[in-house]
């Protein structure tokens, strides 16, 4: 079995509540795109931002390398994800100038309490709790499901 597979079944583990799914359906884009907009909002020094310029593009390039490392159709999702994402900072910010880290640590904050109720539901712990990376196979769990009903291999 490949290493993403593996991870893959490991995450869903923990994540067999009909509830607890939706949540994560819900909250785990919700979360990565709101870690995209605080980076993003993160000043740069000496240099003008742009959405090629900042430190949320500067992360998620090891980002897409770790899905890379998975699987090159998944971290091709993902980095369409990832570019939504970068879009939709550009117009928030571009739109309410200022609010772009307070809109985004609200529902990051929003989102990890319903993250963490849908596992009180479950009754089992988050994944991440036992290994980081899960933080990470959270979406790509998402994405091999919207993958199988496409059918695309991962």
């Amino acid at each position: 079995m490949r290493k993403l597979e593996n991870l893959l079944d490991e995450y869903g583990e923990s994540h067999q509540d009909e509830t607890n799914k939706l949540v994560h359906w819900i909250c785990v884009p919700v979360i990565f795109w709101s870690i995209t907009a605080l980076s993003w909002s993160l000043p740069i020094p000496i240099i003008e931002k742009t959405i090629v310029n900042n430190w949320c593009t500067l992360a998620l390039i090891p980002v897409t390398i770790y899905y890379l490392v998975l699987s090159w159709q998944l971290a091709l999702g993902m980095l369409v994800f990832s570019i939504g994402c970068l879009l939709l900072n550009a117009i928030i910010e571009a739109s309410f100038p200022g609010s772009l880290w307070k809109i985004a640590l609200s529902l990051f904050v929003i989102a990890w309490i319903a993250q963490f109720w849908g596992h009180k539901i479950e009754g089992k712990k988050p994944s991440f709790l036992k290994d980081i990376q899960f933080l990470l196979i959270g979406p790509a769990w998402l994405l091999h499901f919207i993958y199988k009903r496409a059918n695309i291999a991962y």
